[in-house]
């Protein structure tokens, strides 16, 4: 057993983002944000890479088609910002309009002043580029753009022993223009500070630097680090340049937000500290006093422009009213009463990572809130990309299994389908060929009959081929008279085989279209080979032969005519041959009539009729038996290959489809503790085999919800875990299911991390249908249960997925006591079953003992649920309660042994709980009709109840009447 032990303690994890419970945020400052960062990477980059072991294994494996395996791979895009966000450190971008600006962002984020700020003058002097990295000791140096190497020149001195960074690494003088080297080099600056030990890099735009403006910068670093993009304003507008290196810039990171720093003191009275201090909320990220923070904010600022003859104090109305609106015209913000506020413990949406912000300089919180913003976004669609990769996996898994299942239980089916079609086929055309040899006769005279004019016609305008005959007719040899005689009698008995075929063909029942298309799909699809490659088999054939035996006769003279004609012919012609110096005939048209004539007079239909039937019956017992050889080999073929589909499912069903879905647990698990947090556990509501479960005040949004603690001690319970969650999260919305709203892991569980648990944050109802009959529900509102839970039975089905657990304790009811079916542990899609013992026993099917079992089993299990429910009570039955111990109890159920019927049943109730808990599946209803039965039960008991209402209602009034009467009167 692996629950959580029950005790009064709250998880408490560092989060990226605050609870929406109110709670003290724990990441304070900006090195906590990036260290939390850095934690969640390491996670992320473990799920990365045991995703693509995963994509490998598939992609080698030859389970599954190579076109479904291409779907696996990610676009470019996501493929190279998963690397980069595994990878590449966090940086600091800062872009402003002034360099005063810049310097100004950077001494209050480190907290101290490293660029010197002396007078106005600077703005106007070009500034290189600045990259602060994490250092032991203090160090500058120039490099090149790319970081190839460091310049180094004789009037550069490189230097450790300073505070504030020299003005000669900073400023590129005019010297220095002469070498391009040097003019376009970045001045790296290394620190031991607390942000930078994190390794997080700090960037500084260059200022007044024509060949290395903001785009190039960013370009240049966004390649290889995560930009988080600050810009800072210290005028009271901005310029048509600075508008269009904005756009450029939006243009490069669209899908990146921006933080505006209004670097500038406003003229503003001493309220100012009070309403600051309601924009940073009543759980501020500092623990010191808010007022303090704000007022030391303000002195270091203005100290920093100490001395400085830098622009005079604004009026927030002015800026508001012209900056504010230039950037929301520019599309960086929307309108003031739209942009939320962040507050202490506050967590933004989806669609607030992607909002940039306007921000005062010394309202610390919001920069940490920003900074947070970006990094949720960063790892958000890092984690979404990811979970939407493992959600095609375990689809591709189920619609595999499916296709395997189908495949193992379709492919005996054909071939016996195709055998008993072909049989009958064979039986039917043999009875032909047998018994029906006198219609067969008939039939043949009135074919010759109904063709004798067209075909005397066709023969008329025959064309003599390979015989030299005159225009007048005349042969030029009188041997070649013979040749055209036999032309002549090929053509009439051409026609009269095709028009007796045909008329043949068209008298059997069974050729037609809907029989013989339907066996020749059948036997296609069996004879596709394992690459999927179609072919002509020996089994399509053997049944063209079946088909084509009646085509395949043949009408000769020798079939055709009788004996003695055919005798009395040869003598003509013999005598004919010896008459000396006899002209040859002239082959007109009149010639071919009468030789066509001749020939459709002689012919024997009696014989004909013989000669099909004889030859129809050899072809078509030659054909039957090369088929069922063929169907045999077919068979055997598909034995073996079916053996392998199984083994393949196997593995798909307990290797592939497991290690994925825990994946896809651990991709959206992070993703959810990215957006909302860890869940604050309150006090234990239940408990179960298989962890305890806690109420939650709110979490993402949400209010009155439980957490289900599980902690799995070894691999099998995860992936039993992980298939639970999927296949629970992947189901729509229902208002007959419990609905998962997430999930979070902790990892600090246990200590060491080695047994994370893994909390489930579901919605909160108030009690399960246990617990609510041993309260003494009634029993309309039972039914109405019973009704809520055939409904959601249903639905599960109709996604493909088995509950395999139907009981009174997975089955919760909300305020107005209708049920939801909960616990979908055991809940799987039917392909992907393995045929393994689950459920609880006095609840299972007898099919479940033998391991082939379908969806039926939940409604022999609702058989037993609905017993409680007409019962009343949740005492086992009799019969199940003499049963020693499980094994007693299973081997009682496969005997056939059932729950005894009760005084208060009714006869519907009781024929309704029989026909589901029925011992063959195939005797049990549909769920359909389970309900219609059900909701008339129910309007019974509602009928029944309002009548007792009324009984009882007149029972009172009677005998309120009756008191009335004997009460004495008042005088």
């Amino acid at each position: 057993m692996y629950i959580r032990t029950c005790t009064s303690h709250t998880l408490q994890v560092p989060t990226m983002a605050d609870r929406r419970s109110g709670s003290r945020a724990r990441s304070r400052d900006l090195p906590g944000e990036f260290r939390q960062f850095s934690n969640l990477t390491k996670q992320l980059k473990k799920i990365v890479y045991d995703t693509n072991i995963s994509r490998a294994e598939l992609r080698n494996c030859g389970h599954f088609e190579e076109e479904r395996i291409s779907e696996l791979l990610l676009e470019d895009e996501h493929e190279l910002f998963m690397k980069s966000i595994v990878g590449d450190p966090p940086c600091l971008l800062i872009c402003g309009q002034t360099y005063t600006a810049k310097a100004t962002i950077l001494n209050r984020i480190l907290n101290e002043q490293i660029l010197r700020i002396t007078n106005c003058s600077d703005n106007s002097k070009s500034w290189r580029p600045l990259r602060f990295r994490f250092g032991a000791e203090r160090r500058s140096a120039l490099t090149t753009l790319t970081d190839s190497f460091e310049l180094l020149n004789g009037d550069y001195n490189p230097g450790t022993n300073w505070t504030v960074l020299p003005q000669r690494d900073v400023e590129i003088r005019q010297e220095d223009l002469s070498d391009p080297c040097t003019a376009q080099a970045t001045t790296e600056v290394t620190l031991n500070h607390p942000l930078l030990a994190t390794k997080v890099e700090i960037i500084v735009a260059p200022h007044n630097c024509p060949d290395l403006n903001i785009t190039r910068l960013y370009s240049q670093y966004s390649s290889r680090m995560l930009p988080i993009i600050f810009y800072g304003i210290d005028k009271d507008y901005l310029s048509q340049e600075e508008q269009r290196e904005l756009l450029d810039l939006r243009h490069l990171a669209s899908d990146l937000p921006l933080l505006f720093l209004d670097c500038c003191p406003h003229t503003e009275s001493p309220a100012r500290h009070s309403q600051v201090d309601d924009d940073l909320g009543e759980d501020s990220a500092y623990d010191s006093n808010n007022e303090d923070l704000v007022a030391r904010s303000v002195e270091d600022l203005e100290s920093h422009n100490q001395g400085a003859s830098s622009p005079s104090p604004r009026r927030p109305s002015r800026f508001h009213d012209i900056v504010h609106g230039q950037l929301r015209s520019l599309g960086f913000l929307t309108d003031p009463s739209e942009v939320p506020v962040f507050k202490g413990g506050m967590t933004p949406t989806e669609d607030d990572l992607h909002q940039s912000r306007l921000e005062k300089l010394y309202n610390m919180q919001g920069i940490l809130m920003f900074v947070r913003q970006v990094l949720q976004l960063y790892l958000t669609r890092a984690t979404t990309v990811l979970h939407d990769l493992h959600l095609q996996c375990m689809n591709m898994f189920i619609t595999t299994a499916f296709d395997m299942q189908r495949d193992i239980q379709i492919t005996p089916r054909r071939i016996d389908y195709a055998r008993q079609r072909e049989m009958e086929l064979f039986e039917s055309l043999k009875d032909l060929a047998n018994q029906r040899q006198e219609e067969i006769r008939k039939l043949i005279q009135a074919t010759i009959q109904d063709l004798k004019e067209p075909l005397l016609q066709e023969a008329e305008n025959y064309q003599f081929e390979d015989l030299e005959i005159s225009l007048d007719g005349e042969l030029s040899q009188g041997k070649e008279i013979k040749g055209c005689t036999t032309q002549i009698q090929e053509l009439v008995l051409n026609r009269v085989n095709k028009a007796v075929v045909d008329k043949l063909i068209s008298s059997v029942d069974y050729l037609h279209d809907s029989f013989v298309g339907t066996l020749t799909r059948c036997l296609e699809s069996l004879e596709k080979g394992e690459d999927g490659q179609q072919g002509e088999t020996s089994a399509s054939m053997a049944l063209k032969q079946i088909l084509n035996s009646a085509y395949q006769v043949e009408v000769t003279v020798r079939t055709s005519y009788s004996f003695v004609k055919v005798i009395w012919e040869r003598m003509k012609e013999i005598l004919q041959s010896m008459k000396p110096f006899k002209a040859p005939p002239i082959v007109d048209k009149d010639w071919k009539r009468k030789v066509a004539i001749n020939l459709l007079n002689n012919l024997d239909e009696s014989k004909l009729a013989k000669s099909i039937c004889s030859q129809f019956r050899s072809r078509l017992n030659n054909s039957h038996d090369m088929f069922s050889s063929s169907l045999r080999q077919l068979e055997n073929k598909h034995s073996g290959r079916l053996e392998k589909t199984e083994e393949q499912r196997m593995k798909v069903r307990k290797v592939h489809a497991p290690r994925l879905a825990r994946l896809a647990l651990d991709s959206t698990s992070l993703r959810d503790m990215v957006l909302y947090g860890m869940p604050k556990l309150e006090r234990e509501i239940g408990r179960g085999q298989y962890g305890v479960v806690y109420s939650c005040r709110n979490w993402a949004g949400l209010t009155s919800l439980a957490v289900k603690s599980v902690v799995p001690p070894d691999d099998k319970h995860w992936n039993d875990l992980a298939l639970e969650f999927h296949y629970t999260r992947s189901i729509t919305e229902h208002e007959r299911v419990v609905t998962l709203r997430g999930s979070v892991i902790d990892h600090s569980y246990g200590g060491d991390g080695c047994s994370p648990a893994v909390l489930l944050i579901m919605d909160r109802l108030q009690r399960d249908l246990h617990v609510a009959i041993k309260a003494g529900l009634d029993f309309p509102g039972r039914l109405q249960v019973a009704l809520d839970v055939v409904e959601g039975m249903r639905y599960l089905h109709s996604l493909g997925l088995v509950h395999r657990d139907i009981k009174l304790k997975n089955v919760l009811l909300d305020k107005r006591d209708r049920g939801k079916i909960t616990d979908l542990g055991f809940c799987k899609p039917e392909a992907m079953m393995s045929g393994s013992i689950v459920g609880t026993p006095i609840h299972m099917a007898p099919e479940l003992f033998s391991g082939k079992y379908d969806s039926s089993v939940d409604t022999y299990a609702f058989g037993i649920l609905f017993w409680y429910v007409c019962a009343g009570h949740v005492r086992l039955p009799t019969a199940f309660e003499q049963c020693a111990n499980k094994d007693h109890l299973w081997s009682s159920v496969k005997k056939g042994v059932r729950p005894e019927k009760l005084n208060v049943f009714d006869k519907h109730c009781w024929e309704l709980m029989q026909a589901c808990w029925a011992g063959e599946p195939g005797d049990r209803p549909l769920l359909g009709e389970v309900q219609i039965k059900l909701q008339e039960i129910h309007e019974r008991a509602l009928d029944a109840r309002l009548k007792m209402t009324k009984l009882r209602d007149l029972a009172g009034s009677k005998q309120a009447k009756t008191e009335d009467k004997g009460r004495p009167r008042e005088v």
